[in-house]
């Protein structure tokens, strides 16, 4: 049976500070929903009603486009080892492109990396745990450093030229924002 919470407990952040993998959803009104994995230590905790997390380059920019039309968000966690747990954060989202000033803020509690894209803000509403009796036990072998070094290959003309080509528009044709007055 799923339990609901204000906010995020001390229980809860200890469980979230052990997780490699979170998964994020987002949709706008109209066409598709995402659900995007993420990983490499991209996750913060601000306060108890307050997340924020890093989000690296990939192909694809739904969560942003997403975000632009409806702020809601769910980011999800699962106990794939130890004791079996779900825990839900819901909320509101905003997010933070390299040109804004939060984004400057906020990016020195992050490793630096080369493909970062946007910072996003989850203001919490609601926090649900749940049973995960049906999650499988898995074990963590190491983070992939796969990202990292495409990004690191490109630099930073690479990337923003990567953006302008594949990061402007969701798969849907929403505008991602990603390069309005980028500084």
């Amino acid at each position: 049976m799923g339990k609901m919470f204000s906010k995020i407990t001390e229980d809860h952040q200890a469980f979230i500070e052990k997780q490699k993998l979170f998964f994020v959803g987002t949709a706008a009104e109209t066409g598709s929903v995402n659900i995007s994995p993420k990983g490499l230590d991209s996750f913060r905790i601000i306060d108890n009603n307050t997340v924020i997390w890093l989000n690296l380059t990939g192909s694809g920019n739904e969560t942003a486009a997403h975000l632009l039309q409806n702020n809601r968000m769910t980011i999800m966690f699962c106990a794939f080892d130890g004791k079996p747990l779900i825990l839900r954060l819901y909320g509101k989202a905003n997010i933070y492109h390299p040109r804004d000033a939060k984004f400057k803020e906020n990016a020195v509690l992050f490793k630096e990396n080369a493909g970062s894209r946007q910072i996003i803000e989850l203001a919490i509403d609601r926090v649900q745990t749940s049973c995960g009796f049906a999650v499988p036990l898995m074990q963590f072998t190491e983070d992939r450093d796969m990202l990292t070094t495409w990004t690191d290959n490109k630099g930073s003309e690479g990337i923003q030229s990567y953006w302008e080509n594949r990061n402007q528009e969701s798969i849907d044709g929403f505008d991602t924002e990603i390069l309005r007055n980028n500084t």
